[in-house]
């Protein structure tokens, strides 16, 4: 069941390209009328990485939602190759649906060379076998879901999310730090394949 919901993710990833810079990409069924942000800042991370030299790999990425998608509809990504550079590669992505934008993001990506590096200490914080799945807490929480998203709401994920104890979506409201730590990974073992773990990265956003 993991490999399956994986291999449903990837094939989402995989944008039919109508143009150059023109691509198409489909919905997934989240039991209601509107698609998954996540779904389509991956979708366009996608295809922004399809017009880039392979060896660059993006760094940093600017998304705006403008209105809601339509899971019913295709979603045209139009990317508008902005710039590039010598180490750095620019690209603007819009989403368009019904000949609206409904997201547009600005993404660059960089060749690999040494240069400054940033990172935080990792905290002090419960490993991911101390932590319950966000698929153990959906089970638990079913009867406060609508009927019409239980089937979605609990079905296996491509994604496997831990929240740490008293920090998960479906927790007492309380007063908390303006961050938050999550385990995450791929349920089964993603495709060599650069642009698609790009496109994973960006849904799991």
């Amino acid at each position: 069941m993991k490999r399956k919901a994986l291999d449903k993710l990837i094939k989402l990833l995989d944008l039919e390209q109508l143009e150059d810079n023109l691509f198409r990409g489909q919905s997934e069924n989240i039991g209601g009328p509107r698609v998954f942000g996540g779904q389509v800042l991956g979708q366009a991370l996608t295809a922004a990485a399809k017009t880039v030299d392979k060896k660059r790999s993006v760094h940093s990425l600017h998304a705006y939602f403008l209105r809601p998608g339509d899971m019913k509809q295709p979603i045209i990504y139009d990317v508008d190759r902005i710039r590039d550079g010598g180490s750095f590669t620019t690209r603007r992505v819009i989403a368009i649906q019904k000949g609206e934008p409904i997201f547009n993001m600005s993404s660059s990506f960089h060749k690999k060379e040494t240069g400054p590096t940033h990172q935080i200490d990792m905290p002090d914080i419960p490993g991911p076998e101390k932590c319950m799945s966000d698929l153990e807490m959906r089970k638990q929480m079913i009867d406060k879901v609508p009927e019409r998203f239980r089937e979605f709401f609990t079905r296996e994920r491509p994604i496997e999310i831990r929240n740490l104890p008293g920090e998960g979506m479906f927790e007492e409201p309380k007063k908390q730090p303006p961050y938050k730590h999550v385990w995450m990974k791929a349920v089964a073992k993603l495709p060599d394949d650069d642009i698609c773990h790009k496109g994973y990265s960006g849904l799991c956003i």
